[in-house]
């Protein structure tokens, strides 16, 4: 029908009874795309690698609902970045699987469970990346995973994939923009993976016209447009001081007991939509005298936001100090911390060298091998393997090279009385 001239669509369709109208609406087969549609074969994993507004939750979605209705799986995980994703975007989404369900074939969502139910018994369990273990143990005939190239923890798909036994033909659908991380560089490389490529123009008829323009206008042509917006997965920048290798092979799961720990901030100077973001990054420096990357927080907000996000992780991290770079913004940042929190520990950095010269330093611990990251964050790691000096510097980038000039820099400062208390009785992973 979708072939035919678009008179002779509408009269079919106005032909139809309400029964036809309403199955029609549901009929995936009819309104996706060709892209959209799972590739035939034999494969394992099915890497739909696009950009936004592609429509990637709707494909992951509709599968699963094909796959239940044709009783082809009765098992399935839900794995997203974090709990809430997987709730807000996988089950509950504007194309996620309730709202994409028939009214004859919709599932039960038990939030508590977080357990979808099929009325053919078939039965699909969300699961955070953020909590690996949780996938340790349970198996499953099939699964969705979203956004992998953002998951913090890659030991979370070697867990869902070590329990996707059940079944003669298990298998995974992977919907993600590209990110250059380790996981999804061997899922690529796999010889039971098949790839789908897209971009947010692909779906531009489905696409606010504000939308288009914006992205168009201020992306378009650019690095991070051909990741966000073609689907492209990019490799470092030649010239950057960063190499995903090497972030990758410095990796850690756990870090030792931390002797300092502080927050880098690189504050916005505005907070309209066309901001940049702030950068906050979390890092400590163990007792075995290594640097390690706890958190990325960064955000887009008004000053008040980023300033309780800053002392959010101040306090769940249990901090020594905030670090803020003084030329940007003056005192303004450290008097805006303050309005949340009087109390907090506070150090002021100048910028009085180049973007270059205070990142050559940290770049260089990176290759020493005594800074490692403790888990995976994907924004972060793509600004410092994207950027090359000469540019302006990202502000994640920037926070992370604050954190770590503070940390691994000027570690032959005396040690104040909190880190004295840390260190009584410290082991080595303690």
């Amino acid at each position: 029908m979708s072939s035919l001239p678009a008179e002779q669509r509408a009269r079919l369709l106005d032909e139809l009874s309400d029964a036809e109208a309403e199955a029609l609406l549901f009929d995936w087969q009819f309104w996706a795309r060709p892209s959209q549609l799972p590739p035939p074969g034999p494969w394992i994993a099915w890497l739909l690698q696009a950009g936004r507004g592609f429509g990637k939750t709707r494909t992951g979605a509709e599968w699963v609902r094909t796959e239940v209705e044709a009783g082809r799986r009765r098992r399935l995980a839900l794995v997203a970045p974090t709990a809430a994703d997987a709730r807000d975007v996988m089950i509950e989404g504007e194309s996620g699987i309730l709202a994409i369900s028939p009214p004859w074939c919709r599932p039960l969502y038990e939030p508590s469970k977080r357990r979808l139910t099929w009325p053919n018994g078939a039965q699909a369990t969300t699961y955070s990346a953020d909590e690996p273990n949780r996938l340790r143990g349970p198996q499953h005939d099939g699964a969705w995973a979203d956004e992998l190239g953002v998951w913090r923890h890659p030991e979370a798909w070697d867990m869902l994939m070590l329990g996707l036994r059940l079944g003669d033909d298990p298998r995974v659908v992977v919907t993600t923009t590209p990110k250059s991380v380790r996981t999804i560089r061997e899922l690529r490389a796999a010889s039971t993976t098949v790839i789908t490529r897209g971009s947010t123009f692909d779906n531009a008829d489905n696409l606010a016209l504000p939308f288009l323009s914006f992205i168009v206008t201020r992306y378009k042509g650019t690095r991070l447009g051909r990741q966000e917006l073609e689907g492209e997965m990019l490799d470092d920048a030649p010239g950057a001081l960063w190499k995903r290798a090497r972030i990758d092979e410095l990796r850690a799961v756990k870090h030792p007991t931390l002797v300092r720990i502080v927050v880098g901030v690189d504050p916005a100077t505005t907070s309209d939509e066309d901001s940049s973001e702030t950068g906050i990054v979390v890092a400590g420096r163990g007792v075995d005298g290594q640097g390690y990357v706890l958190d990325d927080l960064s955000l887009q907000a008004s000053p008040g936001e980023w300033a309780k996000a800053v002392m959010t992780a101040y306090n769940k991290f249990s901090a020594d100090r905030v670090i803020g770079e003084a030329n940007n913004g003056g005192d303004l940042v450290e008097f805006t911390i303050r309005t949340v929190d009087p109390n907090v520990s506070y150090a002021k950095v100048h910028a009085a060298r180049g973007k270059q010269t205070r990142a050559e330093p940290i770049a260089a611990l990176y290759e020493q091998g005594r800074v490692h990251h403790v888990g995976t964050f994907a924004a972060l790691e793509d600004q410092m393997c994207t950027w090359t000096p000469g540019e302006v510097s990202p502000d994640r980038m920037d926070a992370l090279v604050w954190a770590l000039t503070e940390l691994m820099l000027d570690a032959g400062a005396p040690l104040d009385p909190v880190t004295r208390e840390r260190l009584k009785g410290a082991s080595l992973y303690g």
